[in-house]
């Protein structure tokens, strides 16, 4: 097969801030499990890879339905960056056929149905080496200069509709050529930017606050539209 597409969950075991945070129940189901099962739905990915260092989690992935790297404890610390896990994935699959890698965090495991099929569409269509989702901002945001606060974009007064558009990263989904993360990147210069006005895209897991704002979303947008 060429030109392969395959997704990579990395999803390491430790968690200082909320403990075993992959394996919380969301919605009936593994955190995790969001994110592979999202994978899975999507035509053009060929495979679904999850890089651990935690039995349970492997445990997990394989009861879904993806295949599973085994992260060795050199990478599966707090410090270490994400594009170490997937260079990692890359070298240990060893195929020349994989072009493109899909990036899901199983810490933002709520997406909209049709994100990757736009975001995908875009990624072909700018012939972009790699695509990843934003949402704007709408704090009035500035920096603290010798002790005074000096607005970055907004005039003092200026109504918040009226803001400087500012976007942020959000972390729902990523699509990098493989060449590209092997060579240190997941977010190059010509990167497109996939703009996203959803309620799923606050949704970003590292503590219990951030959590139970996640189960507020699941009850009012997914079990009760």
């Amino acid at each position: 097969m060429k030109n392969k597409i395959i997704a990579i969950i990395p999803a390491r075991g430790g968690s200082k801030r909320l403990p075993f945070k992959n394996t919380l129940s969301l919605g009936g189901i593994p955190l995790l499990a969001h994110s592979i099962k999202y994978a899975l739905a999507q035509q053009e990915i060929d495979v679904v890879y999850v890089s651990t260092d935690d039995e349970k989690i492997k445990e997990i992935a394989l009861d879904y339905g993806a295949l599973v790297i085994d992260r060795p404890k050199a990478l599966s610390g707090d410090l270490e960056p994400t594009i170490s896990t997937l260079q990692h994935v890359l070298h240990e699959l060893n195929d020349a056929t994989i072009e493109t890698v899909v990036l899901l965090q199983p810490t933002n495991p709520l997406r909209p149905k049709t994100l990757f099929k736009e975001a995908f569409f875009q990624y072909k269509k700018e012939v972009s080496t790699s695509v990843f989702t934003v949402s704007r901002n709408h704090d009035k945001l500035g920096k603290i200069i010798n002790k005074a606060f000096v607005p970055y974009n907004y005039q003092p007064g200026q109504r918040s509709q009226d803001l400087e558009p500012l976007y942020y990263e959000n972390g729902l989904l990523y699509i990098t050529k493989a060449s590209v993360i092997k060579g240190g990147e997941i977010i190059t210069a010509d990167a497109v930017p996939i703009i996203v006005d959803h309620s799923f895209a606050k949704v970003d897991i590292d503590t219990q606050a951030d959590f139970d704002y996640a189960l507020y979303i699941w009850n009012t947008l997914i079990l009760n539209p």
